[in-house]
C-alpha cells in the first residue's frame, strides 16, 4: 500500500495532504511545527493504512533539512526533498490562473511525488559525522562572508572621511590595523599616535621591519590631508569604531569555528582521501566533504556528481542550434570551495598545471580554464571515494606524470604570487598555514576508520 504526502512547511505549522495511489484526496490537515505536529501526523497515517501491510509512506516537501526532516526519515518514510522551482513550475502545469495557497502547495507536492517521483533525488543518507561537518563549516564560511561585508563598509568610511588611513595601512582586517584604528579612529587622533604605541602593535602582531614600517605609517597619517566638517568626522570615527569592533569580534570566532572544523572533519573515515586531493587542505576539503555529503549511493557515477558540483556544462539544442554554456545554477559554496581548490592545485599537482595550460592554449579564459579543471578534479574525487584509495598523480593524470625535480618544474610553469598568497593566506580562506601537509598528496591506500575514530585492525 502506497502513501502519498504533499508537505507545505512553514517556520511554525505545516500544511499536509494525504493521498492514495490514485491521486484521491484522503485527508487535508493544518498541523503545528514540533512534537505535536508529527505525532498527528503519524496518527493520520496509521487511520489510513490501517490493518494493511507493507505500507509505504512517500513525502514531498521543500527542503531537506531540519529536525522535522529527520522524524520523518527515522520514521520510515521516502522523503524526496523538492526545489521550489520545480514545484512552481508543476503547479502552472495544471493552472493557468497563479492562483496559490499553502492548501494547494500541499496538493501540488503531493501529486509531483505520486506521478514524478522517479525524476526526483531521495534525501541523502549522510552520516552524523558529515552532518556535523557541514554545520562547522558552513558557519565558518558565512562569517568569512560576514568580515568581508564589513571589510567593505569600513574601508567605504575611511575612503569618504580618512583616506590616509588606506594609504598607511595595507590589510585592514590585521590585529595590529584594527588596534590602531580602535585607538586613533580619526585623523586628529591619528596624527597624535606615538612611535612607541605603532612600534608595540606591530610587534604583537609580529610584523618584520617593525622600525621602517612604523615610519612608514607615522609618515602617512601626520602628512596633511583633506578633511570633514568636525561633526562629521565625530560620526564617522564613531562608525569605525564599531566596525573594528565587529571585525575583532568576528576575528576571533573565526579562528574558533576552525578550530571546530578541523575537530569534526577528523574523525570522517574518508578524511585521507579528502587530505590526499591536490589543492585540498582541512578547511577546503571539509567545505567540499560538508556539500558533497557521504552518502556512498547519492552519486551513481562521475558525472552525477559533476552536475551537482555545478561545474560541468549544459547544452541548449534545437534544430540546427546547439550550445554549450556553463552551469550558473549551482550550490555556491561548493563552487567556491572546488574554485580554490582547483586554484590551489596549480602550484602542488604538476598534473593539473599541464590541463590548465593546455586549456589556455587553446584560448580558454581563466576563469573558464579553472572551472573545466574544477570539474576534473571533481571526477578524480569521486573515483578515489568508489575505490577508498588516496590520490595518487600517476593514475589521476596518466601520461603527464613527471617524476624527475626537472619535469615537474617545467610542468609546473611559473606560478603566479596570487597562488601563494591564497595557500598561505589563513584569515581570508581558512587554510592552515603551520601543517606542511596542507595542500600536498601522499599516494597511499586509504584506511577506512571506524565510527569511534581509530583504524581497523
Amino acid at each position: 500500500m502506497l502513501l502519498f504526502i504533499g508537505d507545505d512547511w512553514a517556520e511554525d505549522h505545516h500544511d499536509v495532504e494525504l493521498q492514495d495511489e490514485t491521486g484521491r484526496r484522503l485527508e487535508r490537515v493544518r498541523l503545528p511545527e514540533g512534537m505535536a505536529g508529527i505525532s498527528r501526523l503519524h496518527a493520520m497515517v496509521g487511520r489510513h493504512a490501517g490493518d494493511a501491510e507493507d505500507v509505504q509512506v512517500v513525502v514531498g516537501i521543500e527542503t531537506d533539512r531540519g529536525m522535522w526532516v529527520q522524524a520523518l526519515v527515522a520514521a520510515g518514510y521516502q522523503v524526496y526533498p523538492v526545489n521550489p522551482l520545480q514545484a512552481a513550475r508543476f503547479r502552472e502545469r495544471l493552472g493557468v490562473s497563479g492562483a496559490k495557497s499553502d492548501p494547494g502547495d500541499a496538493h501540488t507536492l503531493a501529486d509531483v511525488v505520486r506521478t514524478e517521483r522517479h525524476q526526483l533525488r531521495p534525501i541523502a543518507g549522510d552520516s552524523d559525522t558529515a552532518a556535523a561537518v557541514k554545520v562547522a563549516a558552513r558557519a565558518h564560511k558565512s562569517l568569512i562572508w560576514e568580515r568581508t561585508r564589513h571589510l567593505a563598509r569600513l574601508r567605504h568610511a575611511l575612503l569618504d572621511f580618512f583616506p590616509a588611513a588606506l594609504a598607511a595601512f595595507d590589510d585592514l582586517d590585521a590585529p595590529d590595523v584594527l588596534e590602531l584604528l580602535g585607538k586613533a579612529s580619526d585623523p586628529d587622533a591619528a596624527a597624535r599616535l606615538s612611535r612607541a604605541q605603532v612600534r608595540a602593535a606591530l610587534k604583537r602582531a609580529r610584523r618584520r621591519d617593525v622600525d621602517a614600517k612604523t615610519e612608514r605609517i607615522l609618515a602617512v597619517l601626520r602628512a596633511p590631508q583633506l578633511r570633514q566638517p568636525a561633526p562629521v568626522t565625530a560620526a564617522y570615527a564613531a562608525s569605525v569604531r564599531a566596525q573594528v569592533a565587529i571585525l575583532t569580534a568576528l576575528n576571533t570566532q573565526i579562528q574558533a569555528m576552525q578550530a571546530q572544523v578541523d575537530a569534526h572533519f577528523g574523525q570522517h573515515p574518508d578524511v585521507e582521501i579528502y587530505r590526499s586531493q591536490p589543492g585540498l587542505g582541512v578547511i577546503l576539503g571539509a567545505r567540499v566533504l560538508a556539500e558533497f555529503g557521504d552518502d556512498p549511493d547519492r552519486y551513481a557515477e562521475a558525472k552525477a556528481r559533476k552536475n551537482y558540483a555545478g561545474t560541468s556544462p549544459i547544452t541548449r539544442q534545437s534544430g540546427k542550434m546547439r550550445l554549450i554554456r556553463a552551469r550558473y545554477v549551482h550550490n555556491d559554496r561548493l563552487v567556491d570551495a572546488l574554485n580554490h581548490q582547483a586554484f590551489a592545485a596549480l602550484r602542488v599537482s604538476p598534473g593539473a598545471r599541464a590541463y590548465y595550460d593546455r586549456q589556455r592554449a587553446r584560448g580558454v579564459s581563466h576563469h573558464a580554464a579553472l572551472r573545466q579543471l574544477a570539474n576534473r578534479l571533481v571526477g578524480i574525487l569521486h573515483g578515489c571515494l568508489k575505490t577508498h584509495t588516496c590520490y595518487d598523480e600517476a593514475t589521476a593524470w596518466p601520461g603527464q606524470y613527471t617524476s624527475t625535480r626537472q619535469g615537474k618544474e617545467a610542468s609546473l610553469g611559473t606560478i603566479p604570487k596570487k597562488i601563494n598568497n591564497l595557500v598561505l593566506d589563513n584569515q581570508t580562506h581558512g587554510m592552515s598555514t603551520g601543517n606542511p601537509h596542507e595542500l600536498h598528496y601522499r599516494p597511499r591506500r586509504a584506511r577506512r576508520r571506524s565510527s569511534a575514530g581509530a583504524a581497523p585492525a
